[in-house]
């Protein structure tokens, strides 16, 4: 299926879609402040080594400390301990010890950035391990001798002094040996560079920085199916110009400028398709919807029916509703860049046939994500668990905050229950002081109550305490919010 990218950029932002048959499929953002940091490579510093976690914290220049597990300090298989079960971190790692590491995920919420001490460095055709002597082709190439041939291929394109190992991504399946040994040499030099500036440098220190959303564009994200790359910044294009002579000529020639007089992402409709994004609900064609809650834990996604009554009877509705649903949560998950576990309630189904059928669906529309995802079948509950490999923030962790007046809960007490809140609060306070008044000073809609429906409690408390109790709006109060000042 073709395909084609859309590139919005600016000095502070770049934005890049992914358009198939006019539907997005993919969304980017990367904003110049705050640049992504997976991929980055540091010369970190540790600060904290914790036995009974079997973890490290590390100093790599960031606000937080950067989190490394022990199954990610990489221990060469050919070391002493090759093929058992790693060494205790107390035992690798002490506090002061400067440490080469790679940044894995992003900080997100209250967690650090997490780190791997396995480097890696991704080029067009290659993804190159310097310190671990394998060749590996990736999973996507399905056919094995084809995964035969790419290896012994690479194993002739490899230098002899060569001490590290390469995985052979997607995109080579059709390179030549000349690009491959291009990327081999680009790769080593890169990790040559990264050498060469730790040992100058002391930690904590940046030595690699990941590159651009832009570039990456045309390393991760074009493939054979993109017929072009619109670009709507004259800078841009000409940087992805000299980057794609450099190292993938074959891509030149898709790049294109965009002159149109409205904004490119206006012009293709991609500004409603991420205000819906940013939306809990999801309308399907058929009048079915989905309901996508994102937590720190999990994500959770439930299926309805609506306003669907199509179909012969009420479980081929359901059916056909669940089968629309399983494309459009595969979608919403790339769109969304929804990661870690998430859980789907799709409708009930009586038939064992059906059930099949929706996971058999569900698991060919993840087939198209670059992200690696697994799905569980059913469980006793009727519900489909699955994970998908969270590396960077998602869309709404990018773009919202949560909500000053709700602190993030979705809901406001009404304005009855402050009400009663502030009546309690005052009962309280005139037990302990002696003021000549109790002023309330609260939102427009809390002091309304107090005016009408909750004029007599109101009236009641005063008498009791034998104050006078007064009122004030304060207009840039949230519902919850209010102050009982003594006079």
């Amino acid at each position: 299926m073709t395909e084609e990218i859309l590139v919005n950029h600016s000095a502070h932002e770049t934005r890049v879609a992914v358009v198939q048959q006019g539907s997005i499929q993919e969304l980017h953002i990367e904003r110049a402040s705050t640049r992504g940091l997976a991929g980055n490579i540091c010369l970190g510093r540790v600060s904290r080594v914790l036995p009974g976690m079997q973890s490290a914290f590390l100093d790599i220049g960031l606000e937080r400390a950067a989190f490394l597990h022990v199954a990610d300090v990489f221990q060469s298989r050919s070391g002493p301990n090759g093929g058992n079960p790693p060494a205790p971190i107390e035992k690798v790692l002490f506090e002061g010890q400067p440490l080469l590491v790679q940044v894995i995920k992003d900080p997100l919420g209250t967690k650090g950035a997490r780190l791997s001490t396995q480097i890696s460095i991704a080029g067009r055709m290659l993804v190159y391990l310097p310190q671990d002597p394998h060749i590996g082709v990736s999973q996507r190439i399905e056919d094995e001798a084809e995964r035969q041939a790419l290896r012994a291929r690479l194993q002739k394109l490899i230098p002899e002094d060569e001490k590290g190992g390469f995985i052979v991504r997607t995109s080579a399946e059709d390179a030549s040996d000349e690009d491959l040994a291009a990327d081999v040499a680009y790769l080593r030099r890169r990790w040559r560079e990264i050498l060469d500036e730790s040992r100058r440098r002391s930690a904590p220190a940046m030595l690699y920085q990941e590159l651009s959303l832009a570039q990456r564009v045309l390393r991760d994200i074009a493939t054979d199916e993109t017929t072009s790359i619109l670009v709507d910044s004259p800078d841009a294009l000409a940087e992805l110009a000299d980057f794609a002579a450099a190292y993938m000529p074959s891509m030149r020639e898709r790049l294109r400028p965009y002159a149109g007089e409205r904004p490119i992402f206006e012009m293709h409709n991609i500004e409603n398709e991420i205000a819906r994004a940013l939306s809990r609900r999801v309308d399907l064609k058929s009048g079915g919807y989905l309901i996508i809650d994102q937590t720190e834990a999990l994500t959770t996604i439930d299926v309805n029916t609506g306003g669907y009554v199509g179909g012969r009877n009420f479980d081929d509705t359901i059916f056909r509703t669940n089968l629309e649903a399983a494309h459009a949560i595969a979608r919403q998950l790339r769109v969304r860049n929804l990661g870690g576990i998430i859980v789907i309630d799709f409708i009930d189904m009586t038939s064992g046939e059906h059930r099949d059928q929706v996971l058999q669906e569900l698991r060919k529309a993840l087939a198209r994500d670059r992200t690696r995802s697994g799905v569980n079948g059913f469980t006793s509950l009727g519900l489909i668990e699955m994970t998908r490999k969270r590396t960077r923030k998602s869309l709404a962790h990018q773009l919202m905050e949560p909500c000053p007046t709700c602190e993030g809960k979705g809901l406001v007490k009404t304005a009855r229950t402050v009400c009663y809140e502030i009546l309690r609060e005052i009962q309280r306070e005139a037990r302990q002081f002696e003021p000549k008044e109790f002023r309330i000073v609260a939102s427009q809609q809390v002091v309304d109550l107090f005016l009408e429906e909750e004029a007599q409690p109101l009236a009641a408390l005063g008498d009791a305490i034998g104050k006078r109790i007064s009122l004030q709006v304060e207009p840039v109060y949230g519902q919850e919010q209010y102050d009982i000042v003594l006079i």
